[in-house]
Order: structure tokens, then sequence, then C-alpha cells
């Protein structure tokens, strides 16, 4: 049998390796993780065929410029944690400057973390505004199981990590629709937060909205303040969906009149939907099952398909 030369295995140990399944975050990002190594390889062919090592040079792994970039990883330094709930924490990430992300409405970016040898992605959505200024915001939940999750549960002040973006987003303008109904459940409330940031920012902004939080319990309900800060406003309500309260006699009183305890099944979606203001259109973020749900929900209170947007 023919033993490999020391070149050939000397360009194999150089070759791209080709993302493994759990490195794809599923969000339909441009480029994508595949699309990547695609390029990273044909990069590599094109090296070896020509047995020219310098050609691979250029290859930029990540960068360390800070600006955010779709196609390499840029590596950001953790300036705060904050533990919100039992399992879900808020982190603060440093922007050079007085620089923003720039993001539109509800985009999301990928994080990069190696757990035990092993290279996983995942999207997040910051929830800062968009153009906020040196800093920008994460809210992350983590599960027992979860392989980012043990990653993230290391990080403290000060350490380095690595994202890329930003992706998709919701084409959001002022007034477009009477009425914005939000449809999240646990953090996808993530990307509604922008949105209704936003809004509530504009003056002439007069779209009405509607909030539906769906949570296990009262404590676990992310970022409070701040939603009972947004209330304020004459055009936000929020309501509440606790799947695993029995009463609403517990909880505080501000809270009892807009929390509905159980799940939010067809029956109370409709509901809520006769209660708004205007025709809704609906955004939905939370796991692929409530999406799924959610989704036939609307159909079933005569919302269309084309009425609604998934994140």
């Amino acid at each position: 049998l023919q033993t490999m030369s020391g070149n050939e295995e000397d360009w194999l140990a150089l070759k791209p390796q080709e993302p493994s399944p759990s490195q794809c975050c599923g969000s339909g990002c441009k480029p994508c993780i595949y699309d990547v190594y695609e390029k990273e390889l044909a990069q590599w062919e094109r090296a070896k065929a020509k047995q020219d090592k310098s050609l691979l040079l250029e290859k930029k792994e990540q960068s360390n410029n800070s600006e955010l970039n779709p196609g390499t990883f840029t590596a950001f330094s953790i300036s705060s944690v904050e533990q919100l709930t039992e399992d879900t924490y808020q982190y603060r990430f440093e922007l050079p400057g007085n620089s923003s992300l720039r993001l539109r409405l509800g985009q999301h970016i990928v994080l990069r973390g190696v757990v035990d040898g092993l290279e996983v992605q995942r999207a997040y959505t910051p929830i800062s505004p968009g153009n906020a200024e040196g800093y920008f915001e994460v809210l992350m939940k983590c599960y027992e199981a979860g392989l980012m999750s043990q990653y993230i549960k290391t990080w403290k002040k000060g350490d380095v990590v690595f994202w890329r973006g930003p992706f998709g987003g919701f084409p959001y303008q002022p007034n477009q629709h009477g009425e914005l109904l939000m449809l999240a459940s646990g953090t996808g409330l993530a990307p509604m937060l922008p949105i209704l940031q936003s809004i509530t920012g504009d003056e002439e902004d007069e779209t009405f909205v509607t909030l539906v939080g769906c949570f296990p319990t009262f404590d676990s309900i992310y970022l409070k303040p701040l939603l009972q800060d947004l209330v304020r406003y004459w055009n936000v309500r929020v309501l509440y969906v606790l799947s695993q309260e029995t009463t609403v006699e517990k909880l505080p009183w501000s809270y009892q009149e807009n929390t509905y305890t159980g799940h939010l099944d067809e029956g109370l979606l409709k509901t809520i939907i006769n209660s708004c203001r205007r025709k809704p259109f609906a955004l939905i973020c939370g796991s692929s099952a409530f999406n799924e749900d959610m989704k036939r929900y609307l159909k079933a209170a005569g919302i269309e398909e084309n009425s609604w947007f998934v994140f």
C-alpha cells in the first residue's frame, strides 16, 4: 500500500473542515457557515493545485477591528454579565469608541463557541437599540444539556468572544401596520424589543402594539422594569401568559388584569385578536413548535399568511 507523502499530509492538515450540522444555526444566513466553507475549500483546492501555500494566507479567519462582518468572525469583549432569572443572562459587549452595530430591526448575529473541541454556532438577536453607541446587549438562556450553554456559562467580564453578522431582520416602516401583535415565547422576546423601542422612540409612529409574552412562571419573566416602562406609552400594551401559574391572585396587582394562566391556545389568541384596536399584523418568535402553533391559531382566527412574520 502506498503511504501518503509528507507533502500530501501537510496539505490534508491545511484542508478546511466541513462544518457539522451543529455549526449551522438554521436561520438562513447569507453567507451561511457552509457558504464560507465552500469558499475556503475552493481556495484550498486552488492553492493545492499550484502547490503554493502562500495562497492560503489571505484566509481571514477572524478580525480584531471590532467591525461586525457577515463573512468573518470578529472579537468582542464582555463588559458586564447580569443574571436575570434562574437560567437567563444578559450580556453587554463593548464596541470601540462611540461606534454602533447599526442593526436593522430584529436582525440577529451568530455566535461561535468551542465546547470539548467541537465548534458550535447559534443565532441571537441583540436586545439593545440598533443605534446604541459603544455597546450591544444580548439575552441568553442557558439549557442544562445545551452545548452552547456550557460555553456561555463560563463567561465572565473581560472575556473575548466571536460574533459575525448581521443577518435577517423584519423590514419595519413606521405606521406601516395599524397594530403589531407580537407573540413571543421566552427569549423570543429579544427581536421584539428593538422594534418596540423604535416605535415608542418615534413620536410620529402611531402604530398600536400588543406584546404577548409567554413564560412558565411570573419569576421567569425577563426584563420586567423595561416592559413596565414600555406599557406607559399610550399605544403599547403587554399581556402575559404563564403556563405554570394556576392563579393570578398571588401576582402584584399591576400584573393581575393583563395576565392569563395556562397556555396561549387557539381560544385565547382569538380573544386577544378580538381585543386589538386595529386588524393586527403578527410577529412570531419562539421555539419551532411555538411558531407552528401560532401560525395555525392565527389562520383559525382569520389572519392570513401575508399578515405575519416569523423570526
